[in-house]
């Protein structure tokens, strides 16, 4: 198995086995899923796709098994199936261990950080494609969630900072913190050049968008699934 794949393994074993905790109970909602895995994953799969093609992005072939879909590794396929999945059941976690109340003032004052980080990122590479496509989707996406407020937020947003924990350990790895050369390698005429130790800060948005996408078409099966109920 390549080294891609073994971080990727590795990531899953934990949340799979965890999925049958009788109080998250996450295997009963694991059909869910398939809707976010065709709209959302494939969708990021294009943009992958695309900025690969681009020269924005690349992937080392030391590092990966050798089978591709297009310009994408085998294991740059399956992240979107891994990485989703885990950050799903952590919301999960969180909304059946903490079950968070929506806090607008929480809410507010996250976003307020995260859109001047977005704001910041923007201005000082305003042509970079990285930055223009994930800090610009993030900020539109951060309006309307502020302005909407759906009962979800504040768990939205407290699995997105707990999922920070395992995106730096996987991304930190992907990016060259534990190799000679990275995974995956990033055009740095394409994004801001900043970077927490080997992770470009634009990862932060762009694993916004991936988590927020999942949780909008996960919370709309729910809701959908409990009017059929009533």
């Amino acid at each position: 198995m390549s080294y891609y794949g073994y971080i990727l393994l590795f990531s899953f074993l934990g949340p799979l086995c965890l999925s049958f905790d009788k109080k998250v109970a996450y295997y009963k909602n694991i059909p869910r899923l398939i809707i976010p895995f065709i709209l959302v994953s494939g969708l990021f799969l294009v943009w992958d796709q695309w900025f690969t093609i681009k020269g924005v992005w690349g992937f080392n072939p030391e590092y990966v098994s050798g089978s591709y879909l297009g310009k994408l590794p085998l294991e740059e396929v399956l992240f979107f199936v891994v990485v989703p999945y885990n950050c799903i059941f952590i919301y999960e976690v969180v909304g059946a261990y903490f079950s968070p109340t929506n806090n607008p003032l929480f809410n507010r004052i996250f976003f307020l950080l995260f859109g001047l980080l977005g704001l910041i990122l923007l201005i000082k590479t305003p042509m970079g494609l990285y930055p223009y496509t994930a800090v610009t989707s993030s900020l539109l996406f951060t309006f309307a969630l502020v302005l909407l407020s759906p009962n979800w937020l504040s768990q939205f947003v407290v699995t997105y900072l707990i999922c920070l924990i395992p995106f730096l350990v996987v991304n930190g790895l992907l990016t060259g913190a534990a190799t000679e050369n990275p995974v995956v390698w990033y055009n740095e005429q394409e994004f801001s050049g900043w970077r927490m130790i080997t992770i470009p800060v634009e990862d932060l948005f762009y694993n916004f968008d991936l988590l927020l996408g999942f949780v909008l078409l996960f919370e709309f099966q729910r809701e959908r699934l409990a009017l059929r109920k009533q």
